[in-house]
């Protein structure tokens, strides 16, 4: 009886906190739908750029080089010259744009890899061998991971972790969740080099050229914390599931199965022999190509050695976006002839031009995000708020890691509205780069910060697409879960994930270990 008489008060709480949720989410995809597609975004802010430029520059705003002293005055793009300038240099600014070159190479190699079957194996392979005892943390190690296939991750691994946790006799819902929690959140870090780095350094560089023209920013840069960071978040991801997510879907009742569907499912994501053939020498062929990779490093008269001998400023290191499109062309081809996928050379260029042809709303987005930069970087603007900002915060004499916290809760509130994480630092990165530039603090770790703050409010925005995709895939087990529901379970994950990485950080920090080689990270 007395059970009996708290479930009516449980259940009006529980319908409470949905409305909430529910008017909350209600109110975040109003305001987000009222952004323009961020292409027009860029047009518009690069229109606010121009005026700005002739506006500033009537009135004089200058401000002082802390560097070497000199005056930096705003320049008018509008006049005779600037207007020329705008007309004739839009194909250079967009061909120069510095990850515009770099993501298309990565991404012919990437597409290979992808369109050959070996990722989604590879992905296969590793979730459905390992033992219950510890199928969430493999789960959430391989979604962080797993952003090395991009969006296709959320498309392979929803379904899977559902389906692999239900043959465990755990609640599927819980295992979407993980799935989609882990891929989504923990979008930024990765065991292995991905898509989004060179992406994320090109920005960065485009950022930090408005202090320092020569400064290149290398997208292995962040690799020792971002892959130090997938381990931590996936521990993040499995403490917070085993503690608070598997008590919220316990009382879940899901929606009886349809025609056996999950046993379908559950035997077509069994590894063929093929596969695991294909999976075994595409390791083979990693193990020899690290190999050769280490050799050419290592060995003193290798030719691979930069013109000082030094194994940083190697073109392997230097040229590493090619590298890392090499090495997914050469897996993705020894998977590809071995599964059948790959029958002759001829097929591998049409799985090229799929991957290119992926990249079209990226490329689209990249042409305006150019024009914003060079208009920035022409006006002097972006020195300028930047040499500002900084004299700013000098005088509040705010801490460090004080400083670093507030952006990284200024990227996570941006996110919710600008999902798209390249948008986002296209945005972002002409200010905040320069700005902490001059604090004292490398491009290297202001990219960092904005890892932090991008991915973990991924999984809590109703403006993204895979937010949708996520319910889809819940409501299949219980039809009549709705938004609430959704974020009533990934709630936890981005708050729990946004707190302990930016507490990893600070221990990172603390200890001052490199970010990435030759990065420190302070």
């Amino acid at each position: 009886m007395k059970n009996e008489q708290k479930s009516p008060a449980r259940d009006v709480a529980v319908a409470e906190k949905d409305n909430f949720l529910l008017r909350l989410l209600g109110g975040i995809e109003k305001v987000g739908n009222k952004l323009p597609h961020p292409f027009w975004l860029f047009i518009i802010i690069a229109g606010v750029v121009l005026a700005l430029s002739g506006i500033l520059a009537y009135f004089g705003v200058s401000a002082t080089s802390p560097a070497d002293g000199s005056e930096i005055a705003v320049q008018s793009l509008l006049t005779e010259e600037g207007l020329h300038r705008i007309i004739t240099e839009a194909v250079p600014n967009f061909v120069s744009f510095p990850p515009l070159g770099i993501i298309i190479v990565v991404m012919l190699g990437v597409a290979v890899a992808e369109n050959s079957g070996l990722i989604a194996a590879a992905i296969r392979g590793v979730v459905t061998k390992v033992s219950p005892k510890w199928l969430t943390f493999t789960l959430a190690l391989t979604g962080i991971t797993g952003s090395v296939a991009s969006d296709a991750i959320y498309v392979v691994l929803i379904p899977l972790g559902a389906v692999i946790f239900k043959s465990v006799g755990r609640s599927p819902i819980l295992g979407a969740i993980v799935a989609f929690g882990s891929a989504s959140a923990g979008y930024n870090a990765s065991l292995l080099i991905t898509a989004s780095d060179p992406l994320l350094a090109g920005l960065t560089t485009a950022g930090a050229n408005l202090i320092e023209p020569d400064y290149v920013v290398s997208p292995i840069a962040n690799y020792f914390f971002t892959a130090a960071s997938a381990v931590v978040l996936a521990l993040i991801v499995t403490l917070v599931t085993e503690t608070v997510l598997v008590r919220t879907t316990k009382n879940m009742k899901e929606d009886p199965a349809e025609d056996g569907s999950d046993d379908q499912i559950n035997e077509s994501l069994t590894p063929r022999v093929v596969e695991r053939k294909g999976l075994r020498n595409t390791a083979v062929a990693l193990v020899v190509m690290v190999a050769l990779f280490t050799a050419a490093l290592a060995i003193p008269s290798s030719p691979f050695r930069g013109e000082d001998g030094g194994i940083l400023t190697s073109p392997l290191m230097t040229g590493v976006a090619v590298v890392i499109g090499v090495v997914f062309l050469i897996l993705g081809t020894v998977y590809g002839l071995t599964v059948g996928t790959i029958t002759a050379p001829r097929d591998i260029p049409p799985f090229m031009a799929r991957g290119v042809k992926e990249l079209g709303p990226i490329i689209v987005l990249f042409f305006a995000a150019a024009q914003f930069i060079a208009y920035f970087k022409w006006s002097e603007l972006g020195p300028i708020i930047a040499i500002k900002g900084a004299e700013l915060i000098e005088q509040a004499e705010v801490p460090t890691l004080v400083l670093y916290a507030a952006v990284v809760l200024l990227v996570c509130t941006m996110n919710i509205f600008i999902t798209s994480g390249s948008a986002q630092w296209a945005l972002m990165a002409p200010v905040l780069v320069p700005m902490l530039m001059l604090l004292g603090t490398d491009p290297e770790v202001t990219q960092v910060l904005f890892r932090m703050g991008d991915s973990p409010t991924n999984v809590i925005s109703p403006m993204s697409p895979y937010f949708a995709l996520a319910l889809g895939y819940i409501q299949k087990y219980k039809s009549s879960a709705g938004i609430g529901t959704l974020m009533s379970l990934t709630l936890p994950i981005s708050i729990s994930l946004l707190v302990g990485w930016f507490l990893f950080f600070m221990l990172w920090y603390a200890i001052g270990l490199p970010l990435g080689p030759g990065v420190p990270v302070r």
